[in-house]
């Protein structure tokens, strides 16, 4: 059963259980229906406590039911039947209170939650709002201040917090289920409030709709969710409660079957099933209670602290003294930056590094669990790293190599149980981005591989099977981006225009303001590697500013001009001039926003599907979840591949086929035409191998 019902004297306690979150689906909803009915008839009951077992509250929706036809009872009538109860119910909070679970909670009397709980309506996040009344009571009890921000952000927040909105009435400090009954036997006795639906809204200060609509514009980056939730919340404080359930229903209603809501959708799914993949499901990884991290620079700080943030202690090697000292306090400046914003206390940020010991003994690793190598990327280099390794770690510990470009199996060569090996391509910053490309070789044991996977749920990163290929995912990708960006160039587009296009797309920063702030001698360096293994890497106006100095934010100038102290993009002569002596007998064209778009997304879609082929990736999801929090695509845009399919795979072909035609793509490979026959992605996608280029 997914409700029971229990009595503590006068006080019925409803408890549900429908693991593992508590979901809300239809047999819940209807129980908890049947539970208001049969205790409003029970004359023995003066209060109610609404109660839930296992790990957390009603946690949101049942995803299952994502995308099917609602069945009653529905949501909005659960949350107004027990609203409307004889008796007053009294919600006992504990885990996550999130989307339907806190309408429940805010349709009940009161409510009450321990300290750790987390409350939120975070539907904004899936394209959505609330459509259970949440942006129409929650304003009522809270304020219009605090509901905007709790809607339009969707970010959850603690219990200590909600006590002081108002949202909870009480923390409870000991055991919730003797506090919540203590409360309602207490509340029993006293004339109650009025439900939120009688309730009106406080006033707000002339202005607060139009300074918040600007707000949440500017946070939301083209979403249209925030915007539709501030609207909501905004008509709940202008109009009755009758009239604003109503716009909030039919707003919900219309973003539900929104190209957004699917694709956000979509991405939501994936990341749920990304750190658990099918294929690694029964092996058991490996124990990790203990790190060390070779490299102290940029990267190898940033690795250090997201396993220090994970609570691993850490050993930071370096090659002597001088750098050990430099790498803990690359270390050190890192949580600098939290303390002086605020988002983390002095106390934190000295445990954090009170768990790092740096030296430049590799003896002092001999029992380590997990090493990362961080050293640069140069193949002797790291050889030399894991020849040490081999030499003083026990035979099981995992030996993990970070590196964006470089063939883990080549790295790997002169390994000791090289079957303890494999990828962990980290994103810089490392302790920010969530992305990992977890990366086997040829030799990786399956319950290593698992052990990367329980990495980075302990890391809380988004990890990804990546097979062995220039680049892997990403970055292989990346430079078919890049590539595009200067066929643009020399078919009469600027760099401006480029990048403003992208940002119209809906990415952070244009392909050219990003290489501007990473340093144009990085891809150089990569181009050169290419070079000497045969390849031709299509890059001849990157290599001319290279050559003339031209890196980047860092030298003052790159794809564009930049000011000391001032990190603002401005068109710069020089490269003008160079794009002119390039296009000198080629045809030029005006592009549209649109065109550029096209002219670059798509050919990454041609190349992501070539990785997919490949088995590079297993699944057209994990593209996605790599550009997305990897490369800044745009969440709502669900990533390349569910572009593309919603779309339309025939539409893309057809515009490669117009692009390569005259010389501004490659055409689409026989594994994009197939897909767009057979029906998408699905058709090439094989979770059985992993493949190598």
């Amino acid at each position: 059963m997914t409700v029971t019902i229990t009595h503590e004297t006068a006080v019925a306690v409803v408890t549900v259980d429908n693991p593992p979150v508590n979901a809300l689906s239809q047999v819940l909803r209807q129980a908890l229906v049947d539970a208001v009915a049969e205790l409003d008839a029970d004359s023995s009951v003066k209060a109610v406590v609404l109660l839930c077992a296992g790990r957390t509250f009603i946690a949101g929706a049942d995803v299952s039911e994502f995308g099917k036809p609602p069945v009653p009872p529905h949501l909005p009538d659960v949350v107004a039947s027990i609203e409307s109860a004889k008796k007053p119910w009294v919600a006992a909070i504990h885990g996550s209170a999130l989307g339907g679970g806190l309408e429940i909670a805010l349709g009940c009397t009161y409510r009450v939650a321990v300290a750790s709980a987390s409350l939120g309506l975070p539907e904004v996040k899936l394209g959505l709002i609330p459509g259970a009344g949440g942006t129409v009571r929650l304003p009522r009890l809270v304020g219009p201040a605090a509901a905007v921000d709790l809607v339009t952000g969707g970010n959850p927040i603690g219990g200590k917090k909600a006590e002081e909105l108002g949202l909870v009435d009480a923390i409870i400090a000991g055991d919730l289920r003797a506090g919540a009954i203590a409360f309602a036997s207490d509340v029993a006795e006293k004339s109650l409030p009025h439900p939120l639906s009688s309730r009106g809204v406080p006033a707000v200060e002339p202005g607060f709709w139009e300074d918040a609509e600007k707000a949440v514009a500017a946070k939301a980056r083209r979403e249209i969710a925030p915007l539709k939730a501030l609207a909501s919340v905004r008509k709940a404080s202008e109009t009755d409660f009758s009239g604003a359930m109503a716009f909030e229903r039919e707003t919900f209603l219309e973003l539900r079957g929104s190209e957004q809501a699917a694709a956000l959708r979509h991405v939501f799914f994936a990341e749920r099933a990304a750190p658990r993949p099918p294929e690694l499901a029964g092996i058991t990884p490996r124990e990790i209670r203990s790190a060390a991290v070779i490299g102290g620079g940029t990267m190898g700080a940033g690795i250090a602290a997201a396993l220090r943030d994970a609570g691993l202690p850490v050993v930071l090697i370096e090659r002597d003294p001088a750098a050990v000292e430099r790498g803990l306090a690359n270390m050190r400046a890192i949580y600098d930056g939290p303390v002086k914003r605020g988002r983390m206390t002095q106390a934190v940020a000295d445990e954090r590094m009170a768990g790092v010991a740096g030296g430049d003994d590799y003896g002092l690793i001999a029992d380590t669990d997990l090493v990362v190598e961080a050293v640069f990327e140069d193949l002797a280099v790291k050889r030399s790293v894991f020849e040490k390794l081999s030499s003083v770690c026990r035979p099981d510990a995992v030996l993990a190599t970070n590196t964006s470009y470089l063939d883990p199996d080549a790295i790997s060569q002169g390994v000791s149980h090289p079957k303890r090996f494999l990828g962990l391509h980290f994103f810089s910053p490392a302790n920010v981005m969530k992305l990992l490309e977890i990366v086997p070789t040829a030799t990786t044991a399956q319950d290593v591989l698992a052990t990367g996977f329980a990495l980075a749920r302990l890391l809380a990163k988004i990890p990804v099977r990546a097979g062995i290929c220039d680049g892997f995912i990403g970055n292989r990708i990346l430079k078919v981006t890049r590539a595009q960006a200067e066929r643009l160039l020399l078919a009469g587009a600027t760099p401006s225009t480029v990048d403003a296009a992208m940002r119209a797309f809906g990415l952070p920063m244009g392909p050219f303001e990003a290489q501007d702030l990473g340093g144009l001698d990085i891809a150089a360096f990569q181009r050169k590697a290419a070079r000497e293994r045969g390849e031709t890497p299509f890059a001849p106006v990157a290599e001319r500013l290279c050559t003339i100095g031209r890196l980047g934010q860092k030298t003052g100038g790159g794809w564009y001009d930049y000011q000391p102290g001032d990190r603002t993009p401005k068109p710069s002569e020089t490269v003008a001039g160079i794009i002119a002596e390039m296009v000198e007998g080629l045809p030029q064209r005006v592009w549209s926003e649109a065109e550029i778009a096209d002219a670059i997304l798509l050919p990454m879609v041609n190349e992501a599907t070539r990785i997919l082929e490949e088995r590079v990736a297993l699944r057209a999801a994990d593209i996605d979840l790599v550009k997305i929090h990897g490369y800044g695509f745009p969440r709502w845009r669900g990533g390349p591949m569910h572009y593309a399919e919603a779309r339309g795979l025939s539409e893309v072909v057809a515009v490669l086929d117009r692009l390569s035609a005259v010389g501004l793509a490659e055409p689409p490979c026989d594994g994009l035409r197939k897909a767009a026959g057979d029906g998408g992605f699905s058709t090439l996608a094989d979770q059985r191998t992993m493949g190598k280029r």
